[in-house]
């Protein structure tokens, strides 16, 4: 682990003049980026092309290998191609990157050998030298392909930088994920139209108990003229059983919380969340301009993993 940290470390050393005008060509590219490597690398192309995908910079992977094969054709006229190769000398490499060369594209390589056919070949070259492989025979690609992935990823990293990429944009591209919902998901996407639990001021504590039971959210809003002016909840019905022996002469204003916690339904989710964790409460009544939308239980937020 030292040894491959000790290698990272080195890397800030290689930011010169070549990743500056390769982080510039990537960003003003008006094609994609195309990342290729072959062997332990193209697993690190495929996880580089990952990230400036989901960090938007519109990215493919390309097999170096099938690339002369056939593939090679994905490769358009404005895309920007990063090759990704510790020696720079595989067969592989050497027939690529003169093809490259003949349909114009510029080449970015990501090498550990600045006197390779690659790096020769190649309008930047990002230095990922490392001095020996953690691996104790010095051959498995271990401290090479961390400086390669790391160097992918700071290019990934300073291309935010330069659209100004926030966690908006990020969550974008992960509409289904945790940090996706809980930056793009809104109360009124939780909502259940047909569990909107709701009674009268002059309600018997009977029929409240149906309501709270029948919409199984474990509390209901107090109504009048159609605003809300309480609620109550399964708690203040087991309070008021503690207290009380009998409450046949009860009715609904006896026994709400006036004032609940509200939230409007165009609210985020993860808004909600805070004033529940704030308030130690699990439900928040959901009104817009007054209108009674629902009640938002703290069971669903946390069924849709946003925590």
């Amino acid at each position: 682990m030292l040894s491959e940290s000790d290698a990272i470390a080195k890397l800030t050393d290689f930011l010169d003049e070549s990743f500056i005008g390769a982080t510039q060509t990537i960003y003003n590219c008006k094609g994609r980026l195309i990342v290729t490597g072959i062997g332990k690398s193209a697993i690190i192309a495929q996880k580089i092309v990952a990230t400036m995908n989901s960090t938007g910079t519109p990215s493919m992977f390309l097999h170096a290998s099938e690339a002369i094969h056939g593939d090679l054709g994905m490769v358009q006229n404005e895309d920007v191609v990063i090759c990704i190769s510790k020696s720079g000398n595989s067969p592989e490499i050497k027939v690529l990157v003169p093809l490259l060369k003949r349909f114009g594209n510029l080449l970015i390589a990501i090498t550990g050998n600045m006197t390779s056919f690659l790096a020769k070949g190649s309008d930047y070259v990002l230095n990922t030298t490392v001095d020996s492989e953690s691996c104790p025979n010095n051959l498995a690609p271990t401290n090479s392909t961390t400086a390669q992935l790391v160097m992918g990823d700071a290019i990934a990293v300073c291309l935010m930088e330069m659209r100004n990429f926030k966690a908006e944009d990020f969550a974008k591209f992960h509409p289904g994920g945790a940090l996706g919902k809980k930056l793009l998901l809104r109360v009124k996407d939780m909502l259940e139209n047909s569990l909107k639990p709701m009674v009268t001021p002059d309600a018997s504590i009977k029929k409240v108990i149906f309501e709270i039971s029948e919409k199984r959210l474990g509390v209901t809003a107090v109504l009048d003229n159609n605003k809300v002016i309480g609620i109550i909840t399964d708690g203040d019905i087991r309070r008021m059983l503690t207290d009380r022996d009998s409450f046949a002469d009860l009715t609904a204003k006896d026994i709400m919380t006036k004032n609940p916690k509200m939230i409007q339904s165009t609210d985020m989710v993860i808004d909600a969340f805070n004033i529940m964790e704030d308030f130690s409460i699990t439900q928040l009544v959901v009104v817009d301009n007054g209108d009674y939308k629902g009640v938002l239980h703290l069971h669903d937020i946390l069924k849709e993993g946003i925590l």
